[in-house]
């Protein structure tokens, strides 16, 4: 962990604005959700979305060590994801709040979101569902003949899918330029992963033939340091490697669980956790009033996202079918299974 080292020292901390533009992203992340929670409750946007509040270095650190042309598969707990990897405020806004200007107009909402340009491959409501999907993007890489890599995120509970096991035996077979970011969050809805998963999440990938290493999923200079050789290694033809980041979510699973009255987290367990909170850690390398600064700035993006996105029109009824059919094709209108 030389990088998260030397920051801890206090040398080399102020590489360009390096450790700034990671406390802005994580900075932007955290109050995007927080403005989110705040908008499901006033019911102006439907339904319920996870947030990612308390996770933000895991996203932050991997995708900072990503280049623009890489990719990543995203979970139903996604905006951190796509904010990392660079997905546009006012569009990811009017895509939950079911606008045409969404990222995929006002279709895909919360959990999923995708932008191709972008190298977002799109997040996924189905658990670990984005492993073959990560497979598929870093086999094309490798046949074209590219070093472009592909970052796969997932939680705890998807390690007990069948799916991200199969995608990790194929891509250690085909040394696939893939690095598998498990972020053991503690929790697969209410169920700990101490109750969940038997024996250790880094020996079960490492016996596939990969690299793996647990991280502090609450240091995002740490994140950012394991990821990059993951990376580099991925770069050079090495194959996969998987990175478990132990991190905790301060909220519930989803916005709904306020209204559960759900108790399966002590008060002093929330608490230790937040006595780690990545955005203070990262805090503490800015100088002067550059937190305060940034924290203004991202507030006034923030706003003028939201501004754009509520100005912008909802899709009409008779579009409800467009943009859904891949090809193109409109449903059959026959009166028979077989019209």
């Amino acid at each position: 962990m030389a990088r998260a080292e030397e920051a801890r020292s206090g040398a080399g901390v102020r590489a360009g604005v390096r450790v700034a533009e990671l406390y802005r992203t994580m900075r932007t992340i955290r109050r995007f959700d927080e403005r989110i929670v705040d908008l499901v409750n006033a019911n102006e946007i439907a339904g319920t979305t996870h947030e990612y509040v308390g996770e933000e270095a895991v996203a932050v650190g991997v995708c900072a060590a990503l280049r623009s042309d890489d990719c990543i598969t995203s979970t139903h707990r996604g905006h951190g994801h796509v904010i990392a990897k660079g997905a546009d405020l006012t569009a990811m806004t009017a895509e939950l709040l079911g606008r045409t200007t969404g990222c995929n107009r006002g279709r895909g909402g919360s959990m999923h979101i995708a932008d191709l340009s972008l190298g977002i491959l799109g997040a996924n409501g189905i658990v670990a569902a984005g492993a073959p999907i990560a497979a598929g993007a870093a086999w094309a890489s490798r046949q074209e003949g590219s070093d472009r890599v592909v970052a796969c995120f997932f939680g705890d509970g998807g390690l007990n899918q069948g799916v991200l096991h199969e995608t990790m035996n194929l891509a250690a077979l085909w040394e696939l330029p893939l690095v598998f970011v498990c972020e053991n969050n503690g929790y697969a809805v209410t169920l700990s992963s101490a109750d969940s998963t038997a024996g250790s999440i880094v020996e079960r990938a490492s016996a596939y033939g990969m690299p793996a290493e647990r991280v502090d999923g609450m240091d995002v200079l740490a994140v950012l340091d394991a990821t990059e050789r993951a990376v580099a290694r991925a770069r050079r033809g090495e194959g996969p490697s998987f990175l478990e980041c132990l991190c905790y979510r301060y909220t519930g699973h989803h916005t709904a669980e306020r209204t559960m009255a759900l108790s399966y987290r002590s008060e002093e367990e929330i608490a230790s956790w937040r006595d780690r909170d990545p955005l203070e850690r990262c805090a503490q390398f800015l100088v002067g009033d550059e937190r305060g600064e940034i924290d203004a700035e991202v507030e006034h993006d923030l706003d003028a996202a939201l501004a754009a996105a509520r100005g912008a029109p909802r899709p009409r009824p008779d579009e409800a079918l467009e943009y859904v059919w891949a090809s193109g094709h409109r449903p059959r209108t026959g009166t028979s299974a077989h019209a």
